[in-house]
């Protein structure tokens, strides 16, 4: 199997001795990179709706995007974000065997760089997968990516002989998945909380979980789909009444 998490927008870059990879779509990430540096900061601040002081970082975070970093400005993708998926995958607990599973079954979607493996070399910057920056290819990162990120996927899992993938990534990053161009089935795990005897959807726990399911699946290596129904971890459990087709809806009490 493969599974594919979103990036997140707060970044850890603090150093740390693990090597990384060189980024698949690299090129594409300086091009990118190079377009949002003609932006003004008041542009760069509507595109993403940031504050000042956000515009400001990020103006000059592209500034400073180089095609070759220096091996001080990058650091490996997985362990570079710090959102809520991240605390959930805990990637920097992951053991040596599990780190290279990881990098052949784990991918992590990106407005700006496309597809990253976790150990691929990331450049600080913010660029969401939602934002309508115009290139030569169209009016938003969906129409510059159009099926090069599903073309990936598949790729990939030709290479490791999967026929699945566990979308674990938002709505927002998995929809510049072109669903026409990927041969694979997509099962999506959804975490719901109950509450007064209501199931709903929580963002906050949920990306936790999604992290957490991204996990569960690295430590044992999971290459089945069923196995994913196994996860247990925050005290969720697979809901059979709840999910439909390749939905798989997974349940808990309201944390307390």
């Amino acid at each position: 199997m493969l599974v594919v998490i979103s990036p997140a927008k707060a970044l850890d870059m603090d150093p740390v001795a693990t090597a990384p990879t060189q980024p698949e779509f690299q090129a594409d990430a300086v091009a990118l990179a190079e377009v949002a540096r003609e932006l003004t900061l008041d542009e760069l601040k509507k595109l993403m709706k940031l504050s000042d002081k956000l515009a400001q970082l990020n103006h000059d975070r592209f500034n400073d995007f180089a095609e070759v970093p220096a091996d001080d400005a990058v650091k490996p993708a997985v362990l570079a974000f710090n959102g809520d998926t991240y605390h959930g995958l805990e990637a920097k607990t992951f053991s040596e065997d599990d780190i290279m599973w990881a990098q052949d079954h784990l991918r992590i979607l990106s407005g700006l760089y496309g597809v990253l493996r976790p150990l691929d070399a990331l450049q600080p910057y913010r660029l969401e997968m939602g934002s309508r920056l115009k290139t030569a290819r169209g009016k938003s990162l969906y129409d510059y990516w159009g099926a090069t990120i599903a073309n990936a996927l598949n790729a990939q899992a030709e290479t490791v002989g999967a026929q699945v993938l566990v979308n674990c990534a938002s709505q927002e990053y998995f929809g510049a998945v072109d669903q026409n161009a990927l041969k694979l089935r997509v099962i999506t795990p959804q975490f719901m909380e109950i509450r007064d005897d209501k199931p709903r959807i929580v963002s906050f726990f949920a990306k936790r979980a999604r992290g957490a399911m991204a996990r569960f699946i690295v430590e044992n290596h999971l290459n089945a789909p069923e196995g994913i129904k196994g996860f247990t971890t925050g005290g969720y459990a697979f809901d059979p009444d709840l999910s439909a087709g390749d939905t798989w809806v997974f349940t808990r009490a309201y944390p307390t």
